[in-house]
């Protein structure tokens, strides 16, 4: 089972991302350390699109790119592009609780109806629309799914260092998710 674990204080920051863009985001957002001037992007973060989530990082820190779930599969081309020519060496990839990816089916009646009120489609167009589509967003348990994701990123990008995160929308802080 994965636990997580709080990182509210410097010595909390774990040794291999300490010294790391991955440390300086943690610093940011759960310590409150002054901005520094960044000249150019140091780390991509991966997160989900979740309204209530915001980062606390200086300006030109990193590219950020926000998908359901932070699910990056079919946002790939864009993880390229920050690597290729962001120059990127470093992921942080970050799941939240409560998170509206995990268990899409029993949000299917509200996104159907929402689509038919607020776009305009058909029921029957919406309906197969969530049918083809909910299963590739689905991802389960957000920390597991997080974790999963990880990996396939190592192993697409082999020099790229992946880390993990949790953010928790009660506190705003990061975790760091342990086995």
């Amino acid at each position: 089972m994965r636990k997580l674990k709080p990182m509210q204080s410097e010595a909390q920051i774990p040794a291999e991302v300490k010294k790391t863009p991955v440390g300086d985001l943690i610093r940011y957002q759960n310590l409150e350390v002054d901005f520094p001037t960044i000249n150019a992007p140091q780390l991509l973060i991966g997160m989900c699109m979740d309204n209530r989530k915001k980062m606390k990082i200086p300006d030109n820190f990193a590219f950020i790119l926000r998908v359901g779930g932070a699910n990056l599969r079919y946002s790939e081309f864009k993880v390229t592009y920050a690597i290729a020519v962001g120059g990127i060496k470093h992921i942080a990839l970050i799941c939240h609780n409560n998170c509206g990816m995990v268990n899409l089916i029993a949000r299917k009646e509200q996104f159907i109806q929402g689509l038919c009120d607020q776009a305009g489609w058909g029921r029957q167009e919406a309906e197969d629309y969530f049918l083809h589509f909910a299963p590739m967003h689905e991802i389960g348990n957000e920390i597991d799914f997080v974790v999963s994701e990880a990996k396939r990123l190592r192993l697409r990008y082999p020099n790229i260092a992946v880390t993990p995160l949790m953010y928790n929308v009660e506190d705003n802080l990061l975790y760091w998710i342990g086995d």
